[in-house]
């Protein structure tokens, strides 16, 4: 079964920046592509950092200067220190978070999520920038049409994991929304049906009233009789 990666759906034509961009260059960037963060790249394509709107308006939020202050905690001096920067390699966030190609979606997401950012560079084994993700682009997944995720179900789940039980098993899709019916032999194949098909790209929820014949989930032997998850 096929899982969708960020390389299914980042930007491979990313706009990027050298630690020498200057500070209006990078305004310039941001603005004619419409765009609110760019990542550093070095001579190899290596991602050093990123530059986002949040970094370059520390200069307009600290216009006329600013001394530290005795109680100043580490990031209020971080971000004084950076308003002062003039270049990318100055006013950067270092050490980005960043994802391999081919991370799927789901750990995307979870990545970007724990990090508190909208966007990542996607990098190859080497830490060269290959395109970068954003939180809309992970959304693409559910632009599957409901006959592509149908599809899907019934050819990489039914057909392929219940050949046996293909033609008892019944398969509906709703706004994303996999319904499963029919009858199996056993509960851990409805089980397995279940399980698989919640991991189809575009699936927003799955409801099952598959039957089973035999309760195979029991340790200490089988349940006679028709049962229902």
């Amino acid at each position: 079964m096929r899982t969708w990666t960020v390389d299914d759906v980042m930007t491979r034509a990313v706009v990027s920046a050298e630690p020498a961009t200057t500070y209006r260059e990078l305004v310039d960037l941001l603005a004619e592509r419409r765009i609110s963060a760019i990542p550093v790249i070095d001579e190899l394509g290596r991602v050093l950092g990123v530059v986002s709107e949040t970094d370059l308006l520390r200069k307009v939020e600290y216009a006329g200067g600013s001394e530290p202050r005795v109680f100043d905690g580490p990031r209020r001096r971080d971000d004084l220190r950076r308003s002062q920067g003039r270049t990318a390699a100055e006013l950067m966030t270092t050490h980005p978070v960043v994802v391999p190609g081919g991370t799927s979606i789901m750990s995307a997401a979870r990545t970007m999520d724990r990090a508190g950012v909208k966007r990542v560079p996607v990098v190859d084994v080497r830490g060269r920038l290959i395109g970068i993700v954003t939180r809309g682009d992970l959304l693409k997944v559910h632009l599957r049409s409901d006959g592509e995720i149908l599809a899907d179900v019934r050819i990489n789940v039914v057909e392929r994991f219940l050949p046996e039980e293909a033609e008892t098993v019944l398969v509906n899709v709703v706004d994303g929304v996999v319904t499963l019916a029919g009858k199996v032999d056993r509960w851990s194949s409805a089980d397995i049906a279940e399980r698989l098909t919640r991991q189809i790209a575009g699936v927003v929820d799955m409801t099952s009233t598959l039957e089973y014949r035999f309760d195979d989930s029991q340790v200490h032997g089988s349940r006679l009789g028709f049962g229902t998850r």
